[in-house]
């Protein structure tokens, strides 16, 4: 398992109730999981189980838009969790 950063945006933010936090996952699916169990407010709006609901995407390093939960996570990864929406 991996020590990972995951900043949330948007919706994300208010429900979680905090800006960041850092958690330890293997996977996205595992991260969010985790992040489900943490912040049960997330659930249905944001997440769904493993998988992202409707509408959320992360983003990893900067890189990569993903919503695979299979996505493997490496030690020190930065994710970001937003609406599909988010723009400027």
């Amino acid at each position: 398992m991996s020590s990972v950063t995951v900043e949330f945006f948007g919706i994300a933010r208010a429900r979680a109730g905090v800006q960041s936090v850092q958690l330890s996952a293997a996977t996205l699916g595992d991260l969010l999981l985790l992040l489900g169990e943490k912040y049960p407010r997330l659930c249905k709006a944001c997440i769904d189980g493993a998988e992202f609901a409707p509408g959320y995407t992360a983003n990893i390093n900067g890189d990569q838009f993903t919503r695979d939960p299979g996505r493997k996570l490496q030690e020190g990864d930065s994710v970001l969790m937003l609406s599909l929406d988010a723009g400027g």
